[in-house]
């Protein structure tokens, strides 16, 4: 069989602190690439420390691709980051450059490398009947009748995620089929131009993880992360927004929480520990998509890190020497 001509690229995913930036940097800057980031935070202007958004030193080290692309009150759909990430993904190609995607959110991950199925399109009067019940049942009571219809959707979705509830209630309502149906479907997106190694990055114990996450909630204390989160708070969009919760920017992990604790909802203390355990909870959630990825090596990257090097060394032959 005659050898794949397409350029390489590498998909560093994995769950939240797991040591994805650390190692994109590292590669990006050994071997010539570029990061293009697959996290739907990150595509937000003003949510730098709450995101662990790359740092201004590190965006000189490395070109980065896929931050700051909307602001907090704007919408931005996982088909719009699919068709910006392709974009984005040519230019790196066209420069000869090495692309590393890297980031934790599955949804986006999917809509790049295999494509979004053709389900039906959003349909305002559907979707404003679905707003009316929220408002009278709470987003909770329409996640629990998610379940009900679609429980490998709900399983995915948080109880909070009025975005995608609405969007999941909204498919069924229009088609009588689920969304996780719909995405058994093929696609029929062109296939991208290039050959990806995918590679998860997971501490094997769990523990750790969790002590990671903690360290990294600390640090952002630290570096501010409440003063980031008053500012957002005076901005006219946001502070005038009817439900600025809803919005899927201020849904990102540990933003919900400073939100709360700064209408006086929690002490600083609970906010702390809430901000912990919502992020622990997300990275369960990426675990459990990342577990459908099978073509995709895992690897703790403190424990492993020769097999990690390994890995991409078999994948970029003498390229990546």
């Amino acid at each position: 069989m005659p050898a794949d001509p397409r350029p390489l690229a590498i998909a560093l995913m994995g769950p939240t602190a797991s040591g994805k930036t650390a190692l994109a940097l590292d590669w990006a800057e050994r071997f010539g690439g570029e990061i293009l980031s697959v996290d739907s935070a990150l595509v937000y202007r003003r949510l730098d420390i709450g995101s662990a958004k790359p740092t201004p030193d590190e965006r000189r080290r490395v070109p980065h691709h896929l931050l700051d692309l909307r602001e907090p009150w704007q919408p931005y759909s996982a088909a719009e980051f699919a068709a910006d990430a392709r974009r984005a993904l040519d230019d790196v190609l066209a420069r000869g450059r090495l692309p590393i995607l890297a980031g934790g959110t599955g949804l986006y991950f999917h809509a790049l490398l295999h494509g979004l199925s053709p389900m039906p399109e959003a349909d305002p009067a559907t979707r404003e009947r679905i707003e009316r019940e929220a408002g009278e049942q709470g987003w909770a009571a329409l996640h629990a009748q998610l379940a009900q219809i679609d429980p490998e959707a709900a399983s995915r979705i948080h109880a909070t995620d009025a975005q995608r509830i609405q969007r999941a209630l909204e498919v069924y309502r229009l088609s009588g089929r689920t969304i996780s149906d719909w995405r058994r479907e093929p696609s029929g997106t062109p296939a991208l131009p290039v050959r990806v190694l995918k590679l998860v990055l997971a501490p094997t114990d769990r523990a750790e993880l969790h002590a990671r996450i903690e360290r990294r909630f600390d640090l952002m204390l630290e570096q501010g992360f409440l003063e980031e989160v008053r500012a957002l708070r005076a901005i006219p969009d946001l502070r005038d927004h009817p439900a600025p919760l809803d919005l899927p920017a201020l849904r990102a992990v540990g933003y919900r929480q400073a939100w709360e604790h700064l209408d006086g909802l929690t002490s600083a203390g609970e906010f702390r520990d809430r901000g912990v355990f919502a992020t622990r909870q997300l990275a369960k959630r990426q675990l459990t998509w990342l577990r459908g990825e099978l073509d995709a090596q895992w690897f703790d990257p403190h424990r492993q890190a020769q097999a990690l090097e390994a890995a991409r060394m078999a994948f970029m032959g003498t390229a990546g020497r």
